[in-house]
């Protein structure tokens, strides 16, 4: 079912195992991209009408209306088990309070004579969060997109997510928009939704951002209208990479690898143990635990395709390996994890000891779960509320200031050929 590479079998091309590991973009589909296209210009143009026709074609159902009322959100919520919206409102508050902790402050320093500078934070006033209806609804998602935002003090979020056969949509998503403070719901999925966001309809707003997940149709469209709009990023397949020595639970490792791959077929699930007999111990957990689960199929799909047990040589290849992997997810189990943390310069999220879990941290801790796939935590970073405030600069100098630097401002000018530039500054001084 999952593959084992040993770093140390001379024989092995390692190097090109971890490359096919990583080679599952979804965002190199010519036929999806002009189909996309095809959508968003039919969006633009038809607005309302458009979305309403591709919801009836892609999702089966014809509607009336598009947005969900409050009658619809206070029966879903009534309907919920408290026990899940009292976990629910729990999570919603530890998101809220790491995400407090990384709001900035607008600064001014005046430290030269007759200088003033700044930066001023104010939040993005519109919001679109997207929320997949697909094999599984996400509550998760909903808080995880939603609260940072409301902490970074935006005023309009609009939520869109697709509905079910019956018109509907999932009544544990609506309890989470609730907690969350989400402002409007929109029944509408897939490339269309997006583009309505984006361009506005006469029912959906124009926003100014759009964040949240979704499949190879919303990541193609999210990517189309950037620059027309801020996005969050292009989030591809689930990834989890754990980091194992002797001392590591195989029952652990193996649960938690599983967590990941039952997302779809796509998603990938790595082990890099030291240990080779951890390493044999968990493939026979892999395979024992995935017949009890309701998702097999998609499990051993995804393990077969794209998860791999590879054995280390030490912890420092293996640290190295997971670094060039550049994981969604990371799981260190190892007798010292604390040890670890400077060598690791590439992850979404790092999560320490056999007591951390990744759905910890999906569902509960307070760190965001909508983290960098496909190895963008090279350069992307967990959403936080940095992606819903935007910065200005703030500039002033009296007259003694600009006029002792005025020389010097000119030659610049002056040197790219800009004789305007260079004239702005002279006619203050004549």
């Amino acid at each position: 079912m999952i593959k084992i590479i040993n770093t140390l079998n001379q024989n092995e091309d390692v190097q090109k195992e971890i490359d096919s590991l990583l080679n599952r973009s979804q965002l190199e589909f010519g036929e999806v991209n002009r189909l996309v296209e095809e959508i968003i210009k039919d969006i633009r143009d038809n607005k309302d009408k458009a979305v309403l026709e591709y919801t009836k074609k892609f999702d089966g159902i014809e509607l009336k209306s598009m947005i969900v009322t409050e009658e619809e959100i206070e029966e879903a919520f009534s309907s919920c088990d408290p026990e899940l919206i009292e976990a629910l409102r729990e999570a919603r508050d530890n998101i809220w309070d790491y995400h407090s902790k990384q709001l900035n402050n607008s600064w001014i320093q005046n430290d030269k004579k007759g200088v003033m500078l700044g930066q001023i934070y104010n939040p993005v006033e519109k919001v679109g969060i997207y929320v997949p209806g697909g094999t599984a609804p996400y509550p998760s998602t909903v808080l995880m997109n939603a609260v940072p935002a409301k902490v970074a003090g935006v005023k309009e979020i609009i939520m869109v997510t697709p509905p079910s056969k019956d018109g509907k949509i999932n009544k544990h998503i609506l309890a989470a928009a609730k907690i969350a403070g989400v402002d409007k719901i929109f029944k509408v999925g897939g490339a269309q939704a997006i583009a309505a966001l984006a361009f506005g309809t006469e029912s959906i707003p124009k926003v100014y951002k759009i964040v949240g997940p979704g499949n190879i149709y919303v990541a193609i469209a999210k990517r189309i209208v950037y620059g027309y709009v801020d996005i969050d990023m292009i989030a591809g397949p689930s990834e989890i990479l754990v980091i194992a020595d002797e001392t590591a639970n195989p029952e652990y490792v193996a649960a938690d690898m599983l967590s990941q791959a039952e997302h779809d077929t796509l998603a990938s699930s790595i082990l890099v143990t030291t240990c080779e007999n951890l390493a044999n111990k968990v493939k026979v957990e892999l395979e024992k635990q995935t017949e009890k689960l309701s998702r097999k199929d998609i499990i051993e799909k995804s393990l077969k395709d794209f998860g791999a047990i590879i054995i280390a040589k030490d912890l420092d290849e293996a640290v190295n390996l997971s670094n060039e992997i550049a994981p969604e997810h990371l799981e260190v189990m190892v007798q010292n994890p604390f040890e670890m943390i400077s060598q690791i310069k590439n992850a979404g999220a790092i999560f320490l000891g056999e007591y951390s879990p990744e759905p910890l941290g999906d569902y509960f801790a307070g760190p965001n779960h909508t983290l960098p796939t496909s190895s963008t935590a090279k350069f992307y970073s967990p959403l936080g509320v940095d992606d819903f405030v935007k910065k200005s600069s703030l500039i002033y100098y009296d007259r003694k200031a600009l006029e002792t630097n005025k020389n010097k401002i000119i030659k610049i000018a002056e040197s790219e050929g800009l004789t305007a530039h260079a004239n702005s500054i002279k006619v203050r001084f004549k």
